[in-house]
C-alpha cells in the first residue's frame, strides 16, 4: 500500500535552486516518488511511496526554513501513482500571473469542512469554483458558479469581467486541495472585496470528513496522480486519463470512434493535427516497448 500526500506551503524562498539536489537525492532515498514544485514563494507537490519514507520526506520538509507549519492530505492507493521523482524549479507554485498576491500576508476566511454546507447554503454567499474547466465537468459543488478557464492565471481577467456580479455579495471559493483559494483570495482581498471564505483543506478535505448522506457535492473531484479521480471518503473514482490531452475521461468514452489510447479521445480529436496524432502513436509505441522490456526482465 503506497501513501499519498498533497502538500503545499506558502513561505519566502531565497534561492529554490539551491534546495534542489539535496531535495531530491532525499525522496529518492526514501522511496518517494512524485513531483515537489519550489519557487520563491513556497512549495507544493504531490508524493507517494512507503509510509516510513513518506513520514522522512514530510519530516525534512517541515524542517525547511520557514515550513514548520506545513500541512498536508494523505490518501492511499494500491499501485505506485507516479513513476519517478522530480523537483522541479518554477517562478509559482500555482501559476496566477499576478506578482503582486502574497498569500503569505493575508488570506479569505478559512471555513472548515463540518461548516461548508451551511455557508454556501446562505442566500447572501456567492460560490465560484476557482478550477480548471476540465475539473469542474466531473464534479462540483450544488450551485457553484464556473468561471470556465483553462488555466488559473485566467482567474483574475475573469474576475474584472464579472465582479458586477458580486456586489454586496460574500464570496466563497474552493479548489482541489486548498492552494488555489489561497492566491484568489488574497487576490479578492486586493481588489477590495471585503467579505472572502474559502475550504480549508479544499474539496479534499470536505470528501473525506463530510458523509455522503451530508454532502453538497455532486460527481468526482480530478486529482493530479494515477487515481485521477476521487469521490466521497476519498475512495478512486470511475475516470481515467486521455494521454494525449491529459483530461478525464470514463471509461465508455473509450468506445467512441475518437478515441485512441495514447492518441486522442472525443474532448481532443479535433484539436490536434495528424502530426501530433502521429507524434503521440510513435511516443505510445515507445511506452509499450518499455514496458515489454520491463516484462520481459
Amino acid at each position: 500500500m503506497y501513501t499519498i500526500a498533497a502538500l503545499y506551503h506558502f513561505t519566502r524562498f531565497d534561492d529554490p535552486a539551491a534546495m534542489k539536489p539535496a531535495m531530491l537525492e532525499h525522496c529518492v532515498a526514501q522511496g518517494v516518488k512524485g513531483t515537489l514544485l519550489l519557487a520563491p514563494e513556497g512549495i507544493n507537490g504531490t508524493i507517494a511511496g512507503p509510509r516510513a519514507g513518506i513520514d522522512a520526506v514530510l519530516a525534512y520538509l517541515r524542517a525547511l526554513p520557514g515550513c514548520a507549519g506545513l500541512e498536508w492530505k494523505e490518501a492511499t492507493s494500491d499501485v505506485p501513482p507516479f513513476p519517478r521523482m522530480k523537483v522541479r524549479i518554477k517562478r509559482e507554485i500555482v501559476t496566477m500571473g499576478q506578482p503582486d498576491v502574497d498569500p503569505a500576508t493575508k488570506v479569505g476566511n478559512y471555513v472548515d469542512a463540518k461548516d461548508w454546507n451551511d455557508l454556501i447554503r446562505s442566500p447572501d454567499v456567492a460560490v465560484i469554483d476557482t478550477r480548471n474547466d476540465y475539473e469542474v465537468e466531473i464534479g462540483t459543488f450544488d450551485g457553484a458558479i464556473d468561471p470556465k478557464t483553462k488555466s488559473f492565471g485566467e482567474f483574475p481577467a475573469w474576475w474584472e469581467e464579472n465582479k458586477h456580479r458580486f456586489h454586496n455579495k460574500k464570496v466563497a471559493m474552493f479548489c482541489t486541495g486548498g492552494i488555489r483559494c489561497e492566491k484568489s483570495t488574497n487576490y479578492l482581498l486586493g481588489q477590495g472585496v471585503e467579505d472572502v471564505y474559502h475550504l480549508k483543506g479544499g474539496i479534499l478535505k470536505y470528501l473525506e470528513e463530510v458523509p455522503q448522506e451530508d454532502s453538497t457535492w455532486q460527481g468526482d473531484c480530478f486529482v493530479f496522480d494515477a487515481r485521477v479521480s476521487v469521490g466521497h471518503g476519498l475512495t478512486e473514482g470511475p475516470h481515467i486519463l486521455c494521454h494525449g490531452c491529459r483530461q478525464p475521461i470514463l471509461p465508455q468514452d473509450m468506445h467512441r470512434p475518437e478515441y485512441e489510447q495514447g492518441v486522442s479521445c472525443h474532448k481532443c480529436y479535433a484539436n490536434t493535427t495528424d502530426w501530433d496524432k502521429d507524434r503521440f502513436r510513435e511516443r505510445q509505441k515507445q511506452i509499450k516497448l518499455t514496458e515489454a522490456r520491463k516484462g520481459q526482465a
